[in-house]
Formats: C-alpha cells, structure tokens, sequence
C-alpha cells in the first residue's frame, strides 16, 4: 500500500521556499512600521531550524525509520549547513541586491543544530514518537 509522502512533499516544498526567499530581491516591496533589529537573523535561524527538523523527518518517512536517527540528524546537519553556506554565496556572486553574509551563514547554521537538537530531544523521550515505524 503506498503511504502518503507528507514529510517528503513538506521539505522539498520547504527548501524550494527557502531557496526563492533567499535569491529573490525583495528591495521594490515596502514594510512600513516594521523596524525590528537583526529580525533577519531570526528568519534566517527559523528557516534552517524548519528545515532540519523537516529534512530528518523527510528521511525517517523515506527509509521507514531503517536509518538511525543519530545517522539522520548527522546527515541533515550536513546538509543544511552546506545548504545554507551555498545560499550565501550564491546571494554574494549572482545577485545584484542581496549579499552574502557571515552572520547570516552563523544564523543558519545555529538553526540547523538547534533543529537537530529538538528532533534528538523529541526522539528521546519516553512518551514521544518512535523512530522505528
């Protein structure tokens, strides 16, 4: 019986939000009143922080739980770290309106660990969800 792909659909959906939000100019659009400092390091962090949560999911519902879960937080982290540096530079050589920054790089990264670490957390409780399926 095919199962239906909900996580696999929710973080292929995510990273292509992710790599629109992160390459698109958003210079023309205009937010009055919104002022809030370093606000972009919060969606920045947010935004890896979804998608390793996401991602390690993606890969329990594709292998049905056969890999680890210390295995698939390792990979994600992997992945989205590298994922998120290759935004960063791509938003440095490609674009004309956006840069790549540093501290952007770091805010993506502290939302991949902070990610992982929430699904490790999940995972390891008593009443929580089991990897295995």
């Amino acid at each position: 019986m095919l199962k239906k792909p909900f996580f696999t659909i929710a973080f292929i959906s995510w990273m292509m939000f992710v790599t629109f939000s992160s390459l698109f100019s958003f210079s023309g659009i205009d937010t009055p009143g919104l002022e809030i400092p370093h606000l972009d390091k919060v969606v920045h962090f947010t935004f890896y922080f979804v998608a390793c949560v996401l991602g390690v999911l993606f890969l329990r519902e594709r292998t049905s739980g056969k890999i680890t879960l210390k295995k698939a937080l390792i990979i994600m982290l992997l992945v989205t770290i590298a994922f998120g540096i290759l935004m960063e530079v791509l938003q440095y050589t490609l674009t004309t309106e956006r840069t790549g920054d540093i501290l952007d790089g770091l805010a993506n990264t502290a939302g991949s660990f902070c990610g992982a670490v929430a699904m490790k957390f999940y995972f390891s409780r008593e009443r929580s969800l089991k990897w295995k399926f």
